[in-house]
């Protein structure tokens, strides 16, 4: 495959990325990871490092992507950062736990966890499940143990968090707009040191390709980033245009596919 190639098709997913991010309002890390798994193949990439790479890459680009999201809650005052400073230890060390746990898993075995998870996301959509709003915000502990398995989680996927932490933060008695505005700040120090903890981790690990730092892609990252960015506008612009029901079932199937993919 050539260079050319290769590049064409890292802007065609960043762009598809994100548009789908902004169509459906979730994070790009579910679409990312496994378009990339994908992308590896075509290329060749050995399968043994194909899923480590696709993770880390994906936790890079939220490095960007979640950047321009957290500016702009922060800039509608949307961010409870009280919470966020609370979560913040468990945000850090369980990313980078929890990328240690996914250096430690084979290739087959993460992608199998990554689609358990999908079909639970899947699941939730589906079934129209929302978090159930709460009134008492939990001690600097549990905000804490918290941020740590959100962390966790997030860094093993590759996805920003919003999944878990949005959830979290609604329970604890933020409104939805805090919580989405404060989940798009937790997913910064996510990805940070899961993508630094990825570089370190994969460090010279057998089988990685040309382009690779540890276990992140940079040519990938650059193309996902320089297309999901604006194509994310065109996404929600179609948001505010089609049946949400409609997309939240479309999605969830997208999902369920996906998910299968990976255990099949």
């Amino acid at each position: 495959m050539s260079i050319l190639a290769l590049w064409l098709g890292y802007l065609a997913l960043g762009g598809i990325a994100g548009t789908l991010a902004g169509l459906f309002g979730i994070g790009g890390g579910l679409i990312i990871v496994p378009a990339l798994v994908f992308a590896f193949d075509l290329q060749g990439v050995a399968p043994e490092v194909s899923m480590h790479l696709a993770v880390g890459t994906s936790l890079a680009t939220i490095v960007v992507t979640g950047a321009s999201s957290a500016w702009g809650h922060y800039r509608r005052g949307s961010v409870h950062w009280a919470w966020f400073l609370a979560l913040l230890p468990g945000l850090m060390l369980g990313a980078i736990a929890g990328v240690f746990v996914a250096g430690n898993l084979s290739g087959g075995l993460l992608g199998m966890l990554f689609g358990i998870f999908m079909l639970l996301v899947a699941a939730r959509m589906l079934l129209g499940l929302r978090p159930r709003p709460g009134g008492l915000a939990p001690g600097r502990g549990a905000m804490m143990l918290a941020g740590g398995v959100i962390g966790a989680v997030s860094a093993l996927f590759g996805i920003g968090g919003g999944t878990l932490s949005v959830p979290w933060l609604s329970r604890s008695g933020a409104t939805m707009t805090q919580a989405v505005g404060t989940s798009s700040v937790c997913g910064l120090p996510i990805a940070l040191f899961g993508t630094a903890t990825f570089i370190v981790v994969g460090w010279q690990a057998p089988g990685l390709p040309p382009g690779a730092l540890g276990y992140v892609m940079w040519p990938a990252f650059l193309g996902i980033v320089l297309a999901s960015v604006p194509c994310a506008r065109l996404g929600v612009w179609l948001a505010h245009r089609l049946p949400a029901r409609l997309l939240r079932l479309a999605f969830a199937v997208l999902l369920t596919g996906v998910g299968l993919k990976f255990l099949l």
